[in-house]
């Protein structure tokens, strides 16, 4: 009987340790692997960093995978045209400080190898006529631009990619520097100065020897850019609508999340409210042939600032009974001014109305380690949202969630 008894027990324990084996087979199977989990790119889209072509392997890395971020050439375009529109109403007579009938100006470019920093250059030189198809620093022709009614010459003094002593790109310091080095160089030459985003611009400013009056242009529609275009430091900026953008790229790994595909991934709480009762006010396009969700961009300056004032959030997101979702989320700079001021803050406003528990990591903005090291326990995390150092570094972060 003993005997009989310890086979029974045997079996039962060899049971209990089988349906649990399959009790956890069964519960992995059911895991999501990282490699299948929503992937949004976002800020710095995937791309050759000469040539500007978009990395469609990296865009294609699953069917969860799409870019968030802002039309870049449209918003060179409309920098170009904010310069044109101020520069047809002022005076000739005033603006030309030297009097030799040119308009001369000088260019603080952000990354030659960044798209964004390429279309503004781009968008600058096409509205001055300095456009010699490149964006490279030097490569500028002489052009032409209508300054109160009259043609002048337009003449870029010098171009420059503000590179900071670490590498970083996009360097306000570095601008402050070289803002200094062209008033010293090229004195009442200088009759524009005009800028690839605010946060060198604003550093422009800051030379001790910035020539008084000199108009300034940037891009980004900063809260201390706002505020000098208030106070008359700074002419004009560019919005690349931030909360737009960091809504957009919360709302489409929410629709991910949420399992919707196709069309939905990119209308739902976008260009129709989701099933939360959430939409984005501000509009939002989507590019099929690369899978992006682009924001709109418009002109700022003295007559309309005030609309852009610090404060304003999308009243079209409001807190929903979404089921929390973990994401880990990268920023390539922490230093970046856009970014650290506007992005960051937008993102952790709509993260917790919509149901997304977000992790942020943070680079210095010159090695790609710096952010690479910190995309890590990829398993605790539901989807991912990336900003990189490079745009063609995407393979990268994708050899880390292939397991």
């Amino acid at each position: 009987m003993r005997s009989n008894l310890k086979v029974i027990g045997m079996v039962l324990i060899v049971a209990l340790v089988m349906g649990g084996l399959f009790a956890q087979g069964a519960k992995d199977e059911g895991a999501v692997a990282n490699k299948d989990k929503p992937l949004v790119w976002f800020n710095r889209q995937p791309s050759d960093p000469v040539t500007g072509k978009i990395d469609m392997d990296s865009m294609n890395w699953n069917s969860k995978t799409y870019y968030v971020g802002f039309d870049a050439a449209g918003g060179g375009a409309v920098q170009g045209k904010l310069i044109t529109d101020y520069l047809a109403a002022a005076n000739p007579a005033k603006l030309d400080r030297n009097g030799d009938g040119t308009i001369g100006y000088v260019l603080c470019i952000g990354d030659v190898g960044h798209n964004d920093s390429k279309a503004r250059t781009e968008g600058i030189r096409k509205a001055l006529g300095t456009w010699n198809g490149s964006t490279d620093p030097g490569a500028a022709k002489v052009g032409s631009v209508v300054v109160g009614g009259k043609t002048m010459r337009v003449v870029e003094l010098e171009g420059k990619a503000m590179t900071g002593t670490d590498g970083s790109t996009w360097n306000a310091n570095a601008a402050t520097e070289a803002m200094g080095g062209w008033a010293t160089k090229f004195g009442n030459q200088i009759d524009m100065v005009v800028s690839n985003n605010d946060g060198m611009a604003m550093g422009s400013l800051q030379a001790s020897n910035y020539p008084a009056g000199v108009p300034i242009f940037g891009y980004d529609a900063n809260a201390d850019a706002i505020e000098a275009i208030g106070a008359g430091r700074l002419t004009g900026t560019v919005s690349q609508n931030v909360d737009a953008q960091a809504a957009g790229t919360l709302q489409v790994l929410r629709n991910l999340l949420d399992g919707l595909t196709g069309a939905d991934v990119y209308k739902k709480g976008i260009t129709e409210a989701d099933q939360w009762g959430n939409k984005i006010t501000a509009p939002l396009d989507y590019w099929a042939d690369v899978k992006a969700v682009m924001a709109a961009n418009s002109g700022v300056d003295s007559t309309n600032w005030k609309q852009y004032t610090e404060g304003s959030r999308d009243a079209g997101i409001k807190q929903s009974a979404a089921p929390k979702k973990r994401v880990l989320l990268t920023i390539y700079n922490a230093s970046d001014n856009f970014l650290s001021s506007s992005y960051v803050p937008a993102l952790q406003y709509y993260a917790p109305l919509i149901g997304i528990d977000l992790t942020i990591v943070q680079g210095d903005g010159q090695n790609e380690s710096s952010t690479l090291d910190k995309f890590t326990n990829l398993g605790s995390f539901d989807g991912y949202a990336i900003n990189m150092v490079k745009t063609n570094s995407g393979p990268d972060y994708l050899d880390k969630l292939r397991y």
